[in-house]
């Protein structure tokens, strides 16, 4: 039986003890990518969401370029969480770097200047709204996943391993792979605090 939209959304929880394995061959994760960023709504139809999806080494480098930027900030004698941290995102299947064209944003503040200070709001929204898609589908596809935010502690070292252009500006990491663990129960703040209904 076909799942609901609202049924897959519930699946999608922040998981972070994650295997190297896929329950979809890569090539499928990167069609998921792509169908994304074609499809995830953006102000203006900017379209200014960028990915970059890490497999095998190059997702393992990552990972090591985060240890060791944060090993320049955290002290040595309290390193060792973090170290941690950082082995169990490596040890999951991918990851997923977000990123947001400048020049996109630059260009349509120059064309529409009565919203030139909105137009970096409305990308992070946009750069949410790609995050939720890939994630949920993800999700949809037996594979955890959860958003780290490394940058901009990490910016200059990511561009510049994987050569990306200097406009993109990091948002966002994405590691996932199969589950190893089930997720903590969720707890919800009353839901009638937070709608209102009126003309019903």
């Amino acid at each position: 039986m076909k799942k609901e939209f609202i049924d897959i959304l519930k699946n999608r929880r922040s998981l972070y003890a994650l295997s190297k394995e896929s329950t979809i061959s890569d090539d499928e994760i990167v069609d998921l990518v792509k169908d994304a960023l074609l499809h995830t709504p953006s102000a203006f139809n900017s379209q200014s969401g960028r990915a970059v999806v890490l497999f095998g080494k190059e997702h393992d480098v990552l990972w090591d370029i985060v240890t060791e930027e944060l090993r320049k900030l955290v002290p040595a004698d309290r390193f060792s969480p973090t170290l941690e941290k950082m082995k169990m995102f490596k040890t999951s299947h991918g990851t997923i770097l977000f990123f947001e064209d400048q020049d996109v944003i630059k260009d349509l503040q120059t064309r529409f200047p009565k919203y030139k200070d909105v137009f970096p709001v409305w990308s992070y929204e946009g750069a949410g709204m790609l995050n939720f898609t890939i994630w949920t589908a993800l999700a949809e596809k037996g594979l955890g996943a959860s958003l780290q935010h490394y940058n901009p502690i990490i910016d200059e070292a990511v561009a510049k391993h994987f050569r990306l252009p200097l406009s993109w500006k990091l948002i966002a990491q994405m590691p996932f792979g199969v589950p190893v663990a089930k997720p903590e129960a969720k707890t919800f703040l009353p839901v009638e605090g937070r709608i209102k209904v009126f003309g019903k």
